[in-house]
């Protein structure tokens, strides 16, 4: 059921969002009943609340988000479960935030990243292009860096960069052109306004072909504000650390770009050698961390795909922690 409370701005909402391939990852953690379990995107605890269910009383769960509003609802949500446990904070502190609980080792660890329903739908929070609201996108709204600074203050070749890597947009050089032209004139403040400029810069025969023209350089945007592929990519290699012998990762990405790094962080700690090819042994003395579960990423059904369709592309990747210390 959705979870109404009360936001920071005090407004009256509920957090509705649909955890995508819960099924699917809550089996890969193979959660065991006296386990300690992280779920290091808290969200709306829709994963969190189906590893509670099978925990023992012996069991722990440890839930992080950075969004006040998440742990709001999340608190509600999981309050009837003793061993729950929730910080705010970003996953890329999940060790020392576990140090400070006393656990240093941990049975499972779930990510399910990129944006929540209830971030896109609630305009007020400014991801989404479909609706006119401030140009935000924090994730963190402690954090005072924005998306319309980074609009109206970085430089057209930062634009042009962001919009081409994080978003993969072929028309990045038009749509940084045209931003600076654009704030030039008045600084661009709302979601409806940026829409405007990045409409302008897409022959409307692309437009026409294809979904949204703004979904790319959104995305850009917001993972260049929230540094989500960064902290990515300097967090998995210390979770799989973390991991008891046995211990599993799950990861739920959204967009290529993550995807990426996860499949390839988790093939470098199975198989960590650098030696050349052609050395009979290895001697570099690096040794696998364990092994991948998921040669291909988990695919939401297309029964999901049509209930959900912000789940469509959705992968899960698995990692099993093989322990020899």
């Amino acid at each position: 059921m959705p979870c109404p409370h009360q936001t920071e701005q005090g407004v009256l909402m509920e957090f509705n969002h649909k955890s995508v391939l819960l099924h699917e990852t809550i089996d890969g953690l193979q959660v065991k009943p006296d386990g300690t379990y992280v779920d290091g995107t808290l969200g709306g605890a829709g994963h969190a609340m189906m590893v509670c269910r099978k925990l023992s009383a012996m069991g722990r769960l440890i839930g992080i988000d950075q969004d006040q509003d998440a742990i709001i609802a999340a608190s509600e949500r999981l309050a009837g479960f003793q061993q729950a446990t929730i910080i705010r904070s970003n996953y890329c502190h999940m060790a020392e935030e576990l140090a400070k609980l006393g656990i240093y080792r941990v049975d499972g660890i779930l990510l399910d990243l990129g944006v929540s329903s209830w971030q896109l739908d609630n305009e007020e929070r400014g991801f989404s292009y479909r609706t006119d609201g401030p140009l935000d996108m924090r994730m963190d709204n402690r954090q005072s860096l924005t998306a319309s600074e980074i609009v109206n203050t970085y430089e057209e070749e930062q634009l042009y960069r962001i919009i081409r890597d994080y978003g993969e947009e072929r028309f990045a050089r038009k749509i940084a052109s045209n931003i600076v032209r654009a704030r030039e004139e008045k600084p661009l403040r709302t979601t409806g306004e940026l829409n405007e400029v990045i409409k302008r810069s897409i022959p409307a025969k692309i437009r026409a072909q294809g979904g949204h023209p703004s979904k790319r350089t959104f995305q850009a945007i917001r993972i260049e504000l929230n540094q989500e592929l960064e902290v990515l990519s300097s967090s998995l290699d210390g979770m799989i650390d973390m991991l008891n012998d046995g211990g599993r990762i799950c990861v739920i990405t959204f967009h290529s770009l993550e995807d990426r790094i996860v499949k390839n962080i988790f093939r470098s700690n199975e198989n960590p050698c650098i030696c050349p090819p052609d050395f009979p042994v290895c001697v570099c003395g690096r040794k696998s961390k364990g092994q991948v579960v998921t040669r291909h990423p988990i695919l939401p059904s297309e029964e999901e795909i049509s209930e959900n369709l912000r789940s469509k592309s959705a992968k899960l990747r698995i990692f099993e922690r093989k322990r020899t210390d």
